[in-house]
């Protein structure tokens, strides 16, 4: 298989170009669906000449419906956008490309999705897809799953499926609740999640940048205390990565904080603490939840993101993690592989 894709690739490539283009603009109209063909063009940054010729084709195909909404994906065209992706995986060497991040970063797995979040909005669901058939096939009676907030991490809640056949689950926040979205809060992703598969769940109602003496008094609730002895139990965490600058401002820190986060070279963030190119934590937000000591006794770490402007933010939080799973995107991937190499 890999031979002869080497093969096209070298005697036909406009065939692969095409191919990809075509999945590109089915996967888009799929996840956007009823979608129009200007707001297709605009999603896609491509001419609506272009679009016509190309929606013209799928539709001939069955692989579209043309609507009054808008255009829909029919299920010959969700069966073809199913197998190509395996197709374009592996067209892409996105094998060979998870097996060197691995090594690079020195990791458990890597999974690696088609695309750049940057430049296509919906591989950010493929990602979400991706990481939540890893989570399902790691699951098991009696596991203790943590969740820490975010729109990346909502998607792995969106992308799960029911579970019905599993005991005795159970879904904690891994921190304390951050931001005014209530829809991308640990706690709310907590309670969404344990009810797709029919799990147990508690939450900690706590926010960020609590003062040490307030975190001390609220160690001493005897509720809050029981919760933090079953996210501390964790066999599972899913997680998103941000960018050092991006986290910080989100997280409402001080311009004396994010000048000292500069000053130590903070890259990353993820679940509260901020971590330099070598990996060092530099920083953390005072709240309650998974201490950074603690990762290390966690079966299944499992990072989500995507991104060519993460990849200094995954090397940060990632690098030399032996229970480490990262769920990323080829733009991500392939920044972080040309970093080391500039090394």
């Amino acid at each position: 298989m890999e031979d002869i894709l080497k093969l096209q690739q070298k005697i036909v490539p406009e065939i692969i170009e095409l191919l990809e283009k075509r999945y590109i603009i089915l996967r888009n109209i799929y996840y956007s669906q009823p979608v129009g063909r200007r707001i297709l063009a605009r999603n896609l940054e491509i001419s609506e000449r272009v679009v016509r010729t190309e929606i013209n084709f799928l539709k001939d195909q069955n692989f579209i419906e043309i609507t009054v909404p808008g255009m829909i994906v029919t299920s010959e065209g969700e069966e073809i956008i199913d197998k190509l992706k395996d197709f374009i995986h592996e067209m892409k060497g996105l094998s060979e490309l998870e097996k060197s991040l691995k090594r690079v970063l020195g990791l458990k797995n890597v999974i690696i999705v088609a695309g750049d979040v940057e430049e296509d909005t919906t591989v950010v669901s493929e990602l979400g897809k991706a990481s939540a058939n890893y989570l399902k096939s790691i699951l098991s009676n009696d596991y203790i799953v943590a969740l820490t907030g975010g729109s990346t991490v909502r998607e792995v809640v969106n992308n799960i499926s029911k579970i019905n056949n599993l005991k005795n689950i159970t879904v904690v926040p891994a921190r304390g609740g951050m931001g005014r979205n209530v829809e991308t809060q640990a706690n709310t992703l907590v309670s969404n999640l344990a009810n797709k598969i029919n799990a147990n769940y508690k939450l900690l109602h706590v926010p960020d940048n609590l003062s040490k003496e307030s975190i001390n008094a609220m160690l001493k609730e005897k509720g809050v205390k029981e919760v933090l002895d079953v996210i501390y139990s964790a066999d599972v965490l899913v997680y998103g990565i941000g960018r050092a600058d991006d986290m910080a401002r989100r997280r409402g820190l001080s311009t004396k904080e994010i000048e000292a986060l500069e000053c130590n070279g903070a890259v990353g963030e993820a679940f509260g603490y901020y971590f330099n190119r070598a990996g060092e934590e530099v920083y953390s937000t005072p709240t309650m939840g998974i201490k950074n000591n603690q990762i290390k006794d966690i079966p299944h770490l499992i990072a989500v993101a995507g991104g060519k402007s993460k990849a200094e933010a995954i090397i940060s939080t990632e690098l030399h993690n032996p229970n480490g799973i990262l769920i990323t995107d080829e733009g991500a991937a392939r920044e972080v592989l040309r970093l080391f190499s500039n090394l």
